[in-house]
């Protein structure tokens, strides 16, 4: 399904905003295109909506069950303008997940449980957002895949994550209540190559749309309550949003292009596909999901 521009969409197939949980798909190059619409399908996501940059068109076996709008727009300064509309055009109470080509949402359970049951017991836990990771996901070996993309033999940090307080500077820098700010991966382990205001992991990535929210550029929202990894009275649902993203930027950059020569480490091991894996790992937390 074509749509001329975000505005077309939104005049003529708004309705499908209505038809949640809906998933946004940011394509920002032709790699693993496919594979992400698929995944997040299965997922059960009702309505799907993929912004493409021209040049690049829907596959065919997708064609009738995803929006295509047409976006130039690329980077975290850009997201907000793709994102926002669709959370004021939405009805209230509407839940989103957002992401780019080559990243796939991990949820416990999530091979028997669809997003739906998630979202309906995360809705019952008062809860209108969840914390997600960005766990960086790489190629073993680059000579084989250059562009540091490799979905067979995938291979992830199973250490080298931290937290750090999040600190509110409209309070005297006093730590902001259940906000931390997550880091690890490649962006941790290559930080000489990350700016410095894109290190973190963490993003509110399944979030429920409301009159007057709005994403910012580093993944947070305005509504700090939003931003808290749990309620107060005890642990919730984490879930893990499994990215190929910093892998390619490392080597499609032309700064960290020719120092990188691998990416695996003694700390690398291949990626199940699994969401046991994950909380094997403690990068998700199943909180109170049986």
């Amino acid at each position: 399904m074509n749509h001329a521009s975000l505005a077309a969409f939104l005049e003529r197939d708004r309705a499908a905003l209505a038809k949640g949980p809906v998933a946004i798909i940011v394509v920002e190059d032709p790699v693993e295109v496919e594979s992400t619409l698929d995944h997040h399908l299965k997922l059960g996501f009702r309505t799907l909506i993929a912004f493409m940059p021209d040049g690049l068109e829907l596959p065919a076996a997708l064609a009738d069950q995803v929006h295509r709008i047409p976006s130039t727009s690329r980077g975290p300064e850009a997201l907000p303008g793709l994102i926002n509309p669709l959370i004021a055009a939405a009805p209230a109470g509407t839940w989103f997940y957002y992401g780019f080509n080559a990243e796939y949402l991990f949820y416990p359970f999530s091979e028997t449980r669809n997003v739906r049951e998630l979202l309906a017991f995360h809705t019952e836990e008062r809860r209108d957002a969840m914390l997600c990771y960005a766990i960086d996901l790489y190629a073993p070996d680059l000579s084989t895949h250059p562009n540091g993309v490799d979905r067979g033999s995938a291979m992830l940090d199973r250490s080298g994550y931290y937290a750090l307080a999040r600190l509110d500077p409209a309070n005297h820098y006093h730590p902001k209540d259940r906000q931390l700010d997550f880091f690890g991966g490649l962006r941790w382990r290559f930080d000489e190559h990350i700016p410095y205001n894109r290190r973190k992991i963490d993003r509110i990535a399944l979030f429920r749309t409301r009159k007057g929210l709005e994403l910012r550029a580093n993944h947070t929202f305005n509504d700090e309550e939003y931003n808290t990894y749990a309620c107060p009275w005890h642990h919730n649902l984490t879930a893990a949003v499994m990215s190929f993203r910093v892998a390619k930027a490392l080597k499609y950059n032309p700064g960290s292009r020719f120092d990188l020569q691998n990416f695996a480490w003694h700390n690398s091991v291949r990626f199940e596909w699994s969401s046991q894996q994950l909380m094997d790992l403690g990068l998700i937390e199943p909180g109170q999901w049986f």
